[in-house]
């Protein structure tokens, strides 16, 4: 029973503190644009044009290499 009596007191500030991070991160812009990150990600603005195209003959390239050789059979019995 005597435990309580640190518990509640350490429970109580580390309530405190987790609301105080809360308004910081309010107040310092956090919240402010929710999509605009995870669209970010999706996009390849790094990569040129011309790299693009070459990973896709590459790509292109690679298929059409496996389907010659596998002589277009892809059933695997």
């Amino acid at each position: 029973m005597e435990v309580i009596y640190g518990l509640i007191p350490g429970m109580i500030f580390l309530g405190v503190v987790g609301v105080a991070i809360l308004f910081w991160a309010a107040k310092s812009g956090q919240f402010e644009d929710m999509e605009g990150e995870g669209h970010r990600i999706l996009m390849d603005d790094d990569l040129s044009p011309d790299f693009d195209s070459q990973a896709s003959t590459s790509a292109s390239n690679a298929a059409g290499g496996q389907e010659s050789k596998s002589g277009g059979d892809t059933k695997n019995d």
